[in-house]
């Protein structure tokens, strides 16, 4: 059934006027009533949608919607869709890093207010970071937050080894771009977005290059595009100025790995832990590394019939993922 936060989004979005963004919602929530098993709900949503689309009249028909939980056509395969619930406040950013998706967010919430003034709202971000510092999930809260799908882009469906095919993939992806709102992530970027005047380089890469410069300068569309990578030394230079925002994310510092670690075992009892201690051990790793070691010590204090998280449990958990590094 739907959340509180996807009804107060229908109910913004029908008071907006924003129809396109009204009938997206409507068809995450019939996706997530047939995922939790009403699939009767989901059946007659979705009806009720295709029904109320159909008789709109020509002044407030949106967009053409593509189905986004099961991409049909060319589309199969070049897209994985989910519907985030994640919010900012799920997450421990440094602070440069959470106030640039702050006011990312609060531009798209107040698009119309700018649209109307002549500004452009924040929507093509790059992504710059080490692995496991929050970039993925970043698009995902985006997503969340402001009640839209997530599509993340398959590059092994887009790229392919035949002269000219993924650029016409790349076409598809920016069509679907601007017929239908959403928040679309290309993950590892560096795969299509790598220099061009690279020594390894081959003349397909570089028309692929060329065309989604071209693709992403061209696009006016309502959506967020988010390109992220690990790599930011591999791009091409050319890529930059065609962001609006660039944010780097950086391995978690001391007072975000204490933040990380008290959010992720907030049901386990961690009144004796040594905080300063366990944060010194974890320096250098990156968020997902840390989480993966709360959940470590939590689950083997868990087998020992306790839910008291000790010092000794996490220092050693996390000696364990740095091991695991090497």
């Amino acid at each position: 059934m739907a959340t509180a936060d996807q009804l107060k989004a229908l109910i913004r979005s029908h008071g907006e006027g924003d129809e396109t963004r009204f009938y997206a919602i409507a068809l995450q929530v019939a996706a997530q009533a047939a995922r939790n098993g009403h699939t009767k709900f989901a059946q007659e949503l979705r009806e009720l949608v295709d029904n109320l689309r159909k008789h709109a009249g020509p002044s407030i028909t949106p967009a053409k919607l593509i189905p986004l939980a099961q991409p049909r056509g060319e589309l199969v395969g070049l897209f994985a869709a989910s519907y985030p619930k994640t919010r900012l406040a799920d997450m421990a950013l440094e602070p440069a890093v959470e106030h640039s998706l702050h006011q990312v967010l609060r531009e798209q919430q107040e698009r119309e207010r700018l649209l109307a003034h002549g500004f452009q709202p924040q929507r093509k971000l790059l992504l710059l970071g080490p692995p496991g510092t929050g970039k993925t999930m970043s698009a995902g809260a985006l997503a969340g937050e402001l009640g839209l799908p997530l599509l993340t882009i398959q590059l092994d469906s887009l790229i392919s080894k035949y002269l000219g095919e993924t650029a016409a993939k790349l076409r598809l992806i920016f069509d679907a771009i601007a017929e239908t709102r959403a928040v679309y992530l290309f993950d590892e970027f560096d795969a299509i977005g790598g220099e061009r005047s690279a020594v390894n380089d081959t003349g397909e890469i570089r028309r692929v290059m060329s065309s989604f410069l071209q693709f992403l300068e061209q696009d006016e569309s309502q959506s967020l595009i988010l390109c992220a990578t690990n790599h930011p030394a591999l791009l091409d230079r050319a890529l930059f100025r065609r962001f609006d925002a660039i944010i780097e994310y950086l391995l978690p510092s001391r007072e975000v790995v204490s933040k990380i670690m008290e959010s992720r075992l907030g049901l386990m009892d961690t009144s004796s832990v040594q905080w300063s201690r366990v944060a010194r051990i974890a320096a250098g790793l990156s968020h997902a590394e840390i989480c993966r070691s709360c959940e470590a010590a939590a689950k083997n204090a868990l087998l020992a019939h306790r839910r008291t998280i000790k010092t000794a449990d996490l220092t050693a958990a996390l000696a364990s993922r740095r091991t695991a590094q090497v």
